[in-house]
């Protein structure tokens, strides 16, 4: 709608996921994405991912760049205080060992890999407990594998959460887990927002590498990656992280050091300031 409605004006198409994916499965949306791309000024993407797919559809690569996702790393942090009165909130033994994820209850993002990873280590760790906040589609399947697993009881599934309550949940964590997937339509997140905000709170990180992750996250620096579907790889991963506090401490305090190095939004803003006055010179 920009791109016809202001021809003469510089335009920056900024894309985030499920956009592409959208233009790739339709042709009448795809012509239009690639009418739009072509003419765009500058195209950003928050994955390197998301910036290929965007050429394949007709954006420059002389004029497309990947600018991930920023987070506040201020309200993403660190905070004892919180960790234990969110942990009360949530009716969690202070010694439990909390695995944590949130988001939407699509496919493309895995949950169902992640109850069985939890499912396959509940016999041998008696204190694990997995909160996994968020809502949608799959909410009763999700809530039916959980018992059918014979984890129900183990499970804290507080609905969809707002910004400052997914701050509280990494905090209490004692590991984050993120197990996107590519799913079978195809489609696949751009970068999901949890991972950022996992790596700001120093919540050890365990994920896949799908669609941006692998771009933001270094294996055994910032996190842990594994396969994707991977039930046991899954487990295994989030295993070490709970049996070695020393992986866990400098994972998380990896991770935070590279937000903070890189990804505030005042790093992200400043990068789209410069694509901004790049597109105005084109």
């Amino acid at each position: 709608m920009a791109a016809a409605a202001a021809p003469a004006l510089p335009l920056v198409i900024s894309l985030h996921g499920s956009d592409a994916y959208v233009a790739e499965r339709h042709r009448s949306i795809g012509a239009v994405a690639r009418w739009a791309l072509r003419r765009a000024a500058f195209v950003t993407a928050c994955s390197d991912d998301l910036r290929r797919r965007a050429q394949a559809l007709g954006a420059d690569p002389d004029r497309s760049v990947t600018i991930p996702y920023g987070v506040d790393a201020i309200r993403f942090r660190p905070d004892p205080a919180l960790r234990a009165a969110t942990r009360a909130a949530w009716g969690v033994p202070p010694d439990a060992e909390v695995v944590f994820s949130a988001g939407r209850f699509v496919r493309k993002k895995g949950f169902e890999y992640l109850i069985d990873a939890v499912a396959a280590l509940v016999p041998r760790r008696p204190r694990l407990v997995l909160v996994l906040a968020g809502g949608g589609d799959l909410e009763a399947e999700f809530h039916d594998r959980l018992e059918r697993l014979g984890i129900g009881g183990r499970a804290v599934l507080p609905g969809v959460l707002s910004q400052d309550q997914v701050a509280a949940g990494l905090a209490a964590a004692d590991v984050a887990a993120v197990p996107s997937v590519r799913d079978d339509a195809g489609n696949v997140d751009g970068l999901p927002n949890v991972v950022m905000e996992t790596m700001a709170s120093g919540t050890p990180l365990v994920a896949t590498s799908a669609g941006g992750i692998g771009s933001v996250v270094t294996d055994g620096r910032t996190g842990l990656l594994v396969g994707e579907r991977d039930v046991a790889a899954l487990a295994a991963a989030i295993e070490r992280v709970l049996d070695d506090p020393a992986l866990a401490r400098t994972v998380g305090e990896a991770a935070r050091a590279h937000v903070l190095a890189t990804a505030t939004w005042d790093d992200v803003a400043l990068r789209f300031e410069e694509v901004y006055d790049r597109a105005l010179r084109v």
